[in-house]
């Protein structure tokens, strides 16, 4: 049997009314020598008699509810392609994905890391804004991240593929990213590589209350985004000294996590003055239009605690 060369690899938990479109939107794909594998991470909705339908179309693998990581990290080790694709089972793809992302591997044989843009959705699956993310990285990135924390405009799980020979040496992903796997892809990946950004949404984004793209945070949010970037920080540090990769991660050169602390402490002027002279120089933005926006929306309206806090794609 001839080896597969693309590894479609679908995570869910309790998505049982979102994941037959994921899986479908897999195996309607233009392209040869796919394989589909599926890891319910231990849910308690009516997923598993949906994934039981599809028969030998797709690998299932059931497990006890440990996190998006190990549901991840399963599916690979379940897997046999030399280009791994993740797929959230709350989004979908388009037709094309599978034939353009293996056609950038080809043309960049340097490249770890290919994505494309994600068109966000309403939770009925009609468009809510404009594709994301808006600025579009390609090439080396890694003294990008260096000075930036590990931040740049990142796209989503469901946007991302892999070799798996990058794989082999990043190793799985750290069982602390219960949650948003997708910042060990992105942040470590482009040390390895290069990145290649396709332009078109080949992919949907579904935004719902279980997710972290949302319009205004709280300060329950707010926190919850501080520990998560500070624990990407960390652990992409701790990978660069294990593999002797230059560069260390510095929080103070993380903007967005400059910007929420001080949403939550409060901010006077001159802290506001600060954060915005630093917005104009930050490194993870790219286009210098959006880096002003940032920087001047900082200075003029950044809320204390108790107000409504707009999240901005820079956020993210």
């Amino acid at each position: 049997m001839e080896r597969p060369i693309i590894s479609v690899l679908i995570n869910n938990y309790n998505y049982g009314r979102y994941v037959a479109r994921a899986i479908d939107s897999a195996l309607s794909q233009q392209a040869s020598n796919v394989e589909i594998i599926v890891v319910d991470d231990g849910s308690s909705d009516q997923s598993r008699s949906v994934l039981e339908g599809y028969d030998q179309r797709v690998k299932v693998l059931f497990q006890e509810n440990q996190g998006q990581a190990v549901a991840i990290n399963a599916a690979v080790k379940a897997s046999s392609g030399d280009i791994l694709c993740f797929l959230d089972a709350d989004d979908w793809w388009a037709p094309g994905k599978l034939s353009a992302t293996a056609a950038a591997f080809q043309a960049n044989p340097q490249a770890s890391l290919v994505y494309h843009r994600l068109q966000p959705t309403r939770s009925d699956g009609s468009p809510s804004s404009k594709p994301i993310p808006r600025t579009l990285c390609s090439g080396n990135l890694s003294s990008r991240l260096a000075r930036s924390a590990g931040w740049w405009p990142f796209p989503m799980t469901s946007a991302v593929a892999v070799r798996r020979s990058g794989w082999d040496v990043a190793g799985d992903i750290p069982e602390q990213f219960r949650m948003s796997a997708d910042a060990w892809l992105t942040g470590i990946y482009p040390f390895l590589g290069g990145v290649v950004a396709l332009p078109y949404p080949l992919g949907f984004y579904r935004i719902h209350n279980n997710n972290w793209y949302r319009p205004y945070d709280d300060a329950a949010m707010l926190r919850k985004r501080i520990a998560h970037w500070k624990a990407v920080v960390e652990a992409t540090n701790q990978f660069l000294s294990a593999h002797d990769l230059a560069g260390r991660l510095r929080l103070s050169d993380h903007y967005p996590y400059q910007v929420a602390s001080a949403r939550l402490e409060g901010a006077d002027i001159r802290t506001r003055f600060r954060l915005a002279m630093e917005g104009l120089l930050f490194a993870g933005e790219p286009n210098l239009l959006r880096r002003t926006r940032d920087a001047l929306r900082t200075a003029c309206d950044l809320p204390r605690l108790g107000q409504k806090v707009g999240l901005s794609e820079s956020a993210r």
